[in-house]
């Protein structure tokens, strides 16, 4: 029984708090005034949850609403982020890629790429799914988006299912959805994309600083290591087995030796303030037992080339890791006036000409560092 009666609130003269007991109360303004709250104990923290006003709400009202949010308290329920969904209207697919696209597009560089990102979406995916709430969208409506161009124009396909991915995995992050993009079983109800060569599948250059900055919402080794990979343009293993006695933080320079490159000749790679971000990061992993910049769960073993790979397929990505290298010289190509040889030098590929390999002496290392600069601001724009 209630400590409250109806006639004692109706007779009420003094402003302040008054108990009905089990965490009701009364916040009393004056005659006819005031508010109904309930006090529970949610995740070991005290929470006041309001329930109405006095005049819209009576005591009997008061109690029954309270009882229900102890309930649902006791059963795990965070009522206040509930209300909070329950409040906020769900927005369509249309509504939620156009705030999406203005979210981002300010950190976009290319200009034409902040066109590209919502005008792939308008043209292949708003005439069937622009319309539904983003709640709403499951395996069935994207497959069938990229179902009539997945074969005949499969880089589009790609792109439109990553900002598809994109969008929902926002919504997902706001609360509209339960669950991120279900990629991985869209691309289970495709047909496989024949190969156009024996190159490593690549991510669209212009597709990557999305990555890279979905990249870093979490910290771990394996992100830090592919964010780096990403950033200097190295092979899976030369990044993996980078150690910190390689590096020169005051220069901005990572050294790998002979032992550790491909064509068997010591590198040496300009590092971006993105790239010496990433191993100051890493430092939060060092263990005093080993040198490994990006240790693996063994502190003296470098990190398996498998991981790298894990955290491409958890985003269901199609690409490779040694993929980046080709989104690197494809940007270099692209988007820059840098010369084919300086880009040939950052990803320490061999010259075939035998002759040109007798007589070249340089490794454009002075003319490689404003590259790299560039590529670690293309990255993190």
């Amino acid at each position: 029984m209630g400590k409250l009666t109806a006639l004692g609130i109706k007779n009420l003269k003094k402003p302040g708090r008054y108990s009905d007991g089990e965490g009701l109360m009364l916040k009393f303004a004056g005659a006819g005034k005031g508010s109904w709250i309930v006090r529970v104990q949610s995740g070991g923290k005290r929470r006041d949850i309001g329930l109405g006003t006095l005049a819209d709400v009576s005591l009997t009202q008061a109690r029954d609403a309270a009882r229900l949010i102890r309930k649902e308290t006791r059963a795990g329920v965070d009522v206040l982020a509930q209300r909070e969904r329950e409040s906020t209207e769900t927005p369509s697919f249309r509504e939620a890629a156009y705030i999406v696209h203005e979210e981002h597009k300010v950190a976009w560089k290319n200009g034409k790429h902040q066109t590209q990102w919502i005008r792939t979406l308008e043209t292949f995916a708003f005439s069937s799914i622009g319309d539904r709430l983003v709640s709403d969208i499951g395996v069935p409506a994207i497959r069938d988006v990229l179902s009539p161009i997945w074969l005949t124009k499969p880089e589009t396909a790609r792109r439109v299912k990553q900002r598809i991915g994109s969008v929902l995995d926002w919504a997902c992050a706001k609360g509209y959805r339960e669950f991120e993009a279900p990629m991985r079983s869209v691309l289970r109800g495709l047909p496989r994309q024949p190969k156009k060569n024996g190159h490593f599948a690549a991510m669209p250059y212009p597709d990557v600083p999305a990555f890279m900055s979905s990249l870093k919402q979490r910290s771990s080794v394996g992100r830090l290591a592919l964010e780096f990979l990403i950033l200097t343009a190295a092979r899976s293993g030369e990044v993996r087995g980078a150690c910190w006695s390689e590096l020169d933080l005051k220069k901005k320079l990572w050294t790998i030796p002979a032992a550790r490159m491909k064509a068997g000749n010591i590198h040496a790679v300009p590092l971006s303030a993105a790239a010496v971000d990433v191993v100051q990061r890493a430092r939060a992993f060092r263990s005093p037992r080993s040198d490994l910049v990006f240790p693996g769960q063994s502190p003296k073993r470098p990190l398996s080339d498998m991981t790298l790979l894990k955290i491409l397929r958890d985003r269901d990505e199609d690409c490779t890791v040694h993929g980046f290298r080709s989104a690197f010289r494809d940007w270099v190509a692209e988007k820059t006036d840098y010369p084919g040889e300086v880009a040939e030098a950052a990803l320490a590929h061999t010259i075939a000409n035998k002759v040109e390999a007798a007589y070249r002496r340089t490794d454009y290392l002075d003319k490689r560092k404003p590259l790299m600069k560039d590529w670690g601001e293309f990255c993190k724009a």
